[in-house]
């Protein structure tokens, strides 16, 4: 008889963002007429860049002639994207990586679930308490997680990042394996310092430990002097695997491109990670189009350049324009200075989905509650800067008058 794996029977209730779009459906089913904004899942709005469209219409041109066609695309990527990203988006910040340890891929999410493929199942995985939920969710369903009791898994090891400490992990207090961190982060919108980063890359060389880093929103990291990549620390390359994305940054979100990067000099057991996250995407993987990789190499072009800080500097705009409304309304928030993400602090007594609720229904907002993403996020709200001006500041508005 065929067996099912059982750990998918583990998982409690529905996917976070799943959860949340299904009550959005079903208030407008029953609100026909309702205006919603949307702030919850974090979804962007701006187009592709001018650049990159025209990269795309002159690579599908290409792909429509027997001379310039291609197929298959390279496991690991183009050679032309990966020498761009190799340049501009690591050596340019003095940190030493080359073109054969990136991998090109449909997505960060993709990228952060099925890095465990190469890790053994018995490895203890820290996360951060608020989290962003695939990275417990793929460990769980890989049976990595244990059995999820009171609302945590047995085997992880929580990491909590909560107001006390800036939203920023300490050091786990017992020997770990793999820790996911990720900077600047979601749902916190809280930032590194090139010291606080330091600690982790130290602790994880002298413990045999490996991090797996998420930066996809280092693109929005304004102030001077902030780390953008792990690498910029030393010691990161023989400890640490990165994940970056063109989907928040350049618009990918619905055109899905990103990549990862695993050092050559990350060695486990006297196995390189690299060359086995190469034997994993040769097998399970068939590549990024053409086209969208000939959309993501126009970003690193001056034009893209420019278009991507015009995106950036838009959201960014809001961001300020949200902090400022729900601070002059006495509320207490984290985020949204270096980061799209604003975490609100609700008033004592209100939990997460009562004030999903309240919003949704009083406010018509769309937030996402704080608790999703862990225990340590009861009493939060987590919203995105991704909207268009009006409606971010409008909704703001909203959100301080209904938990003034």
């Amino acid at each position: 008889m065929v067996q099912v794996n059982n750990n998918y029977s583990k998982l409690p209730g529905n996917y976070l963002f799943s959860e949340v779009a299904r009550k959005k459906q079903a208030y407008l089913e029953a609100h026909p007429t309702a205006q919603l904004i949307n702030m919850g899942i974090g979804d962007v709005t701006r187009p592709l860049f001018p650049a990159v469209i025209a990269a795309m219409q002159q690579a599908v041109d290409e792909m429509g002639q027997a001379s310039s066609f291609r197929g298959y695309a390279p496991e690991q990527g183009y050679d032309f994207l990966r020498q761009l990203i190799a340049e501009c988006d690591f050596q340019a910040r003095g940190a030493d990586i080359s073109a054969d340890e990136i991998f090109v891929s449909d997505g960060a999410k993709s990228d952060c679930a099925n890095i465990g493929d190469i890790f053994a199942l018995d490895n203890i995985v820290a996360v951060c308490d608020p989290v962003y939920p695939v990275y417990v969710d793929s460990n769980a369903m890989s049976g990595r997680a244990g059995e999820y009791q009171d609302g945590r898994w047995s085997k992880l090891v929580y990491l909590p990042c909560t107001k006390d400490n800036a939203f920023i992990p300490q050091l786990p207090q017992q020997p770990v394996d793999l820790i996911y961190l990720c900077f600047p982060n979601n749902p916190t919108g809280a930032t590194a310092t090139a010291a606080q980063l330091q600690q982790w890359v130290d602790y994880a060389n002298a413990q045999g430990a490996v991090l797996l880093f998420d930066a996809a929103y280092e693109a929005f990291i304004r102030t001077p002097g902030l780390p953008h990549s792990i690498y910029e620390i030393e010691g990161a390359k023989t400890c640490a695997i990165e994940f970056r994305s063109f989907s928040k940054t350049a618009g990918f979100t619905g055109t899905r491109c990103a990549y990862t990067v695993v050092p050559k000099d990350l060695v486990v057991q006297g196995q390189s990670l690299r060359d086995m996250w190469y034997r994993r995407q040769c097998t399970k993987f068939n590549g990024v189009s053409y086209i969208v990789q000939r959309g993501a190499a126009a970003v690193y072009s001056a034009a893209g350049q420019q278009q991507l800080e015009e995106t950036i500097s838009y959201y960014m705009n809001n961001a300020a324009g949200i902090r400022k409304i729900l601070q002059q309304a006495g509320l207490s928030i984290c985020g949204g200075v270096d980061s799209p993400y604003i975490w609100l602090a609700l008033p004592d007594g209100l939990s997460s989905w009562q004030a999903f609720d309240l919003l949704l229904q009083e406010a018509q907002v769309v937030t996402t509650p704080g608790s999703g993403f862990g225990s340590c996020g009861e009493g939060y709200l987590r919203m995105t800067a991704f909207g268009e001006p009006d409606s971010s500041l409008r909704a703001a508005e909203k959100i301080a008058a209904a938990l003034r």
